[in-house]
């Protein structure tokens, strides 16, 4: 890469600031009002069965170019495109698919348009990664993206829980998760590999000089099961998750932490080279812990000979209610003044600190309730199935192709997402385009990674985090 254009890049994504959580909210919850639409048009008109090329093109419109457009050519008005989005759903009242499948494939879909769209100048730069202190919709993303992982980590527990066999060995445990973290660890060499030889631009206080996102992930199995022992001292993964980030929190004011991560010069060895990666990993690991904790609560099914299904459907609507006013209190206190009773901590991704931590936890639990919700009203069905092939038939009408299909290849489109996006870069000058060309570049990226999708899904090729 030309060495003048390389320094460019870099400096397009360095010291930004950030935007507000109010326009983060915005922008996000057009993934939301597109499902209720997508809902809408299947309960009332069968619009998606059978699944003709009407239905796919529509399925694309509403489910990924609404999220790219979302962030890049309407990012000015995020309100007006929610109100498109929900004006035609309120002539037909009506759901969307199994909530949890929608809001990881929603997340996944968001997370693949971000990491090419931040390379445009169509993306605003208030959306990309911050610097040091405050919020964004990319720094937001990185964390759903580990919360997401929690919460469908906690079916491995379920099952646990409910097998009649003594539980396995720990060393067992650690070495099935391993299995887990080599692929992802392979990656992050890749990447790193890739990165250096093809001299690509890089944000080196993003995650350090080695370190990247796939490495993050690619820890966090083995030290689950680590932390999985503490659960008969401290049953609740949430108390695991909140401890976790009042001990890091506390070790970043009340030592030279926090001084030593943002500003210290980067020395010979490996640890300050990759100081942000490596303790940034603590606040992740609290975010993966309080996902699980959440998918402990939501995933049963909660029926029993005295609750009924649409009883424990209710039950868990008020847990994510409850777990959404939880974080979201915690948040308060912690990163304002709270009336005088809080602690007025900034938000930073960079040091994965206790308000990104709660932020994080309370934005995806508030999504889940959403999703949730939307699923309850308009797809009842799904829930009241009394057996698994009739659980397995409305789950089918209730569930978009698109988004079960970005649900289930969920690790292997996020390489060909990253992979698509270095070859875009070392092949366009994606800074000096202007925004047609650049929404012409994104669009196509948008199809080819929605065909990769559905064409794993056909083929029974299944790569989930």
């Amino acid at each position: 890469m030309d060495p003048s254009y390389k320094a460019r890049k870099e400096a397009f994504v360095s010291n930004l600031a950030g935007s507000t959580i109010l326009e983060i909210n915005a922008v996000t919850l057009v993934a939301s009002t597109s499902v209720l639409l997508w809902s809408a048009l299947q309960s009332r008109l069968s619009f998606f069965t059978p699944y003709g090329p009407a239905a796919l093109v529509t399925d694309f419109l509403l489910n990924v170019l609404a999220i790219l457009f979302a962030t890049t050519a309407y990012s000015s008005a995020p309100l007006l495109l929610n109100v498109f989005l929900v004006s035609p759903a309120e002539e037909s009242l009506l759901p969307v698919h199994p909530f949890l499948t929608t809001y990881r494939a929603a997340m996944m879909i968001v997370t693949c348009v971000a990491i090419l769209a931040v390379d445009f100048r169509a993306f605003p730069r208030r959306f990309a990664k911050v610097e040091n202190w405050g919020t964004s919709l990319m720094d937001l993303g990185v964390g759903s993206f580990v919360f997401s992982a929690g919460v469908v980590s906690a079916r491995a527990v379920l099952k646990g829980r409910n097998s009649k066999s003594p539980k396995v060995a720990l060393h067992k445990r650690l070495i099935g998760s391993a299995r887990h973290s080599i692929p992802l660890l392979v990656l992050g060499l890749i990447r790193l590999w890739s990165v250096k030889g093809l001299d690509y631009a890089e944000h080196v206080t993003e995650y350090g000089v080695h370190w990247n996102f796939f490495f993050t992930l690619g820890f966090l199995p083995p030290f689950v099961e680590l932390f999985d022992s503490l659960t008969t001292l401290v049953p609740s993964y949430e108390a695991l998750a909140l401890g976790t980030a009042v001990l890091y929190q506390v070790a970043l004011e009340s030592t030279d932490l926090k001084g030593y991560i943002l500003v210290s010069p980067r020395g010979p060895d490996l640890l300050s080279k990759n100081r942000e990666g490596v303790f940034s990993f603590i606040g992740y690991f609290a975010i993966f812990l309080a996902g699980r904790g959440v998918g402990i609560r939501i995933i049963p099914r909660g029926t029993s000979a005295t609750k009924s299904p649409q009883q424990a459907r209710r039950s868990i609507l008020a847990s994510l209610v409850l777990q959404a006013l939880f974080w979201s209190t915690l948040f308060f206190f912690n990163s304002t003044y709270a009336f005088g009773y809080g602690a007025n901590i900034p938000v930073s991704r960079r040091l994965a600190n206790m308000p990104y931590v709660l932020w994080v936890s309370a934005f995806n639990s508030a999504q889940l309730f959403l999703f949730c919700l939307t699923e309850t009203v308009f797809f009842p069905a799904v829930h009241r199935a009394t057996s698994k092939d009739g659980e397995v038939e409305q789950t089918s009408f209730a569930t978009s192709r698109i988004l079960h299909a970005f649900n289930r290849g969920g690790l292997g489109l996020f390489l060909i997402a990253n992979l698509l996006t270095g070859a875009v870069n070392l092949s366009v000058p994606t800074l000096d385009l202007n925004t047609p060309q650049a929404m012409g570049i994104l669009i196509v990226y948008a199809a080819v990674l929605t065909g990769a999708a559905l064409g794993m899904d056909k083929y029974n090729i299944k790569l989930s985090l």
